[in-house]
């Protein structure tokens, strides 16, 4: 689901829900290695440690837009099943993951709250914004079928 939060133009609220065949413990260590999604998420195109919670991240999907930002952790916690980023570059605001353990495996919500910050993607975006929000639904299928290939893979094949 993706909606414009009422504060501008250039403003989205992400949210999804996947059901995840393995444990929330096995998932969070997944996801916890940022710099392994692109590995198993064919949208993220690169990711660059600046640091033990900082990287740079490149994303592109179907449109022949890439975006890059600098992440920066502000919620690690296993025990609660929550990984936290705070976004600055092409997108600003926060994205989030909070697992909790289902029958058979986890239930993985990831929650984004974002504001588009390239000009001519602000410019666009009132008759844009159904594109760019097809355009994140079909890089969150592909990550939720990655992740699970991974997940049956386990964490040390590669």
């Amino acid at each position: 689901m993706a909606q414009g939060d009422g504060r501008g133009r250039g403003d989205y609220r992400f949210r999804h829900r996947w059901r995840l065949p393995a444990r929330p413990s096995v998932v969070f260590a997944v996801l916890e290695r940022v710099e392994e999604y692109p590995r198993w998420w064919p949208q993220v195109r690169g990711v660059e440690p600046l640091g033990p919670d900082r990287g740079t991240a490149r994303f592109r999907s179907l449109l022949p837009v890439e975006l890059v930002v600098t992440a920066r952790a502000t919620r690690r916690d296993p025990e609660a099943g929550v990984l936290q980023i705070a976004m600055a570059g092409d997108l600003c605001g926060w994205a989030r993951w909070t697992l909790s353990a289902v029958p058979g495996g986890t239930e993985a919500l990831y929650e984004q709250r974002v504001e588009v910050r390239k000009p001519w993607m602000r410019r666009l975006s009132w008759a844009g914004r159904p594109f760019f929000v097809a355009n994140h639904a079909l890089m969150m299928r592909a990550g939720r079928r990655g992740l699970i290939r991974r997940l049956r893979t386990g964490l040390d094949d590669d």
